[in-house]
């Protein structure tokens, strides 16, 4: 049951991350958390010394006002929606914020987090890895192009068998019990017997929950993953997907598989992922 949402507020004043939360809360009648950040300006220690202060200074206050700005636009938002809500700042480096808001979302059902813009600050992207990794719990990423609020009409689950794709199907739960219908799609070659049987099974599994379900398997040997399954989303209207976040952390640097690099980069479908 989703009762508890966090959401990671973009700086952009396009973001779509702030008015999905919100639409999500609505549809679950859960309280969501807005954080904005003010990150610390990033300057080259070769450089540190040449940096006027006032320079610096100019950068924060950017900052500053763009967080504000982000926090005043959810408010807007969850207040329309008659919503229980609460905001936060955070004021740190990128990375300290990415860690602050990953470890905030262990206390929520559902974290959210917006796709980031082509050409814009790294920081979402980071912020999106570090809550992937190390949040333990379920996060959407919103497309930067996202123009609908939160909907289920028709949700695709992304499945291999692996533990990461089960995962988040079973975090998915209270989305697909909501859905209007739900479609397993498997990517490669032409199926062996027990690969349509462990695709039909996870599909009873789901029916007995009550959810209304089909396999699909997409034979695309001249694709990768990450592009056949964004593909057929399309094809298909899908309107929420669900898959396993893929990868690991090398010391401090976040490394994600191909297909979840893929996804991150080019989705169009807001997506759920678990690690």
């Amino acid at each position: 049951m989703i009762k508890d949402i966090i959401v990671s507020l973009g700086s952009s004043p396009n973001d779509k991350a702030g008015r999905y939360a919100v639409s999500a809360a609505t549809a679950f009648d859960a309280h969501v958390l807005g954080v904005a950040c003010i990150y610390d300006p990033v300057i080259p220690g070769s450089v540190m010394g040449g940096i006027p202060p006032e320079f610096i200074e100019s950068q924060r206050r950017e900052s500053e006002a763009a967080a504000r700005a982000a926090v005043a636009r959810f408010e807007q938002f969850a207040k329309r929606d008659s919503l229980s809500f609460g905001t936060l700042v955070l004021s740190e480096s990128v990375s300290g914020v990415a860690d602050r808001i990953a470890a905030l979302a262990r206390r929520f059902d559902l974290a959210i987090v917006g796709q980031p813009e082509p050409n814009n600050s790294a920081a979402e992207d980071i912020i999106a890895e570090t809550v992937l990794f190390g949040a333990g719990r379920p996060m959407i990423v919103v497309p930067y192009i996202q123009k609908d609020d939160f909907k289920l009409d028709r949700v695709m689950v992304c499945w291999d068998g692996s533990r990461a794709a089960a995962r988040a199907i079973a975090d998915a739960m209270p989305m697909m019990e909501k859905s209007g219908t739900v479609e397993i799609v498997i990517v490669g070659a032409d199926a062996g017997k027990d690969d349509e049987v462990a695709g039909a099974d996870l599909g009873e599994h789901l029916a007995r929950h009550g959810i209304k379900v089909s396999v699909k398997r997409l034979a695309a040997p001249d694709l990768d993953v990450a592009n056949a399954l964004l593909s057929y989303a399309a094809d298909s209207s899908a309107t929420f997907l669900v898959m396993g976040g893929y990868g690991h952390s090398r010391l401090r640097e976040f490394v994600l598989g191909g297909v979840t690099r893929g996804v991150f980069s080019t989705m169009t479908v807001p997506t759920l992922l678990s690690h």
